[in-house]
């Protein structure tokens, strides 16, 4: 195989690679919003929110766009005020308080830069929502996303953005069973 077929292999892993080391970073922040918390090891949201937060660069902007997300959850900019954004969120001091949500992704579209240090990501989700009252929705959004390589390696968000699709109230009663507290991760 000639030095010019192996270069272009080569390239060709690493812009797979960055596809699957993408959708992890995607798929373990979704994970980790989730209610309850299914972390194992996790014990508390100040945790949660400490892992969420490895997974942004220090740079990183994190806004709610669109003509319904743009008040309601605005735009941080910095590793510090995306932190604070989610310490916000789960300050435990809402009321009601959210006790079940559940991230679904479908229809993604990655595209990795031609260095495999950059990439952009598309997804749609869904997620439904129950409150401590009763309360509950279906809330869709999509995302936009931008990632880059840091220096140790790791693929990280520089930009984590959602657009409201629709959000739709469900009744009281559309849960029946769902538990308080995760055990899936457990050893």
């Amino acid at each position: 195989m000639t030095d010019e077929r192996i270069s272009a292999l080569e390239a060709r892993i690493a812009v797979l690679e960055a596809e699957a080391d993408v959708r992890r970073v995607q798929a373990r922040y979704m994970f980790l919003c989730d209610t309850p918390n299914p972390e194992f090891g996790s014990e508390d949201d100040a945790d949660r929110i400490d892992r969420i937060m490895e997974l942004f660069a220090p740079e990183a902007v994190w806004e709610g766009v669109g003509e319904y997300y743009d008040g309601q959850f605005g735009r941080a900019e910095g590793w510090e005020a995306i932190k604070a954004h989610f310490q916000s969120f789960w300050s435990g001091k809402a009321d009601p308080s959210l006790i079940l949500n559940c991230h679904y992704l479908t229809s993604e579209q990655i595209r990795v830069s031609p260095d495999a240090q950059t990439a952009e990501g598309n997804w749609v989700h869904m997620q439904p929502w129950l409150f401590s009252d009763g309360k509950a929705l279906l809330r869709s959004s999509r995302l936009f996303n931008k990632y880059r390589k840091c220096e140790d390696g790791q693929w990280r968000f520089v930009q984590n953005r959602t657009e409201n699709v629709f959000i739709a109230p469900l009744p009281a009663t559309w849960a029946s069973d769902y538990p308080s507290k995760s055990v899936l991760m457990k050893p």
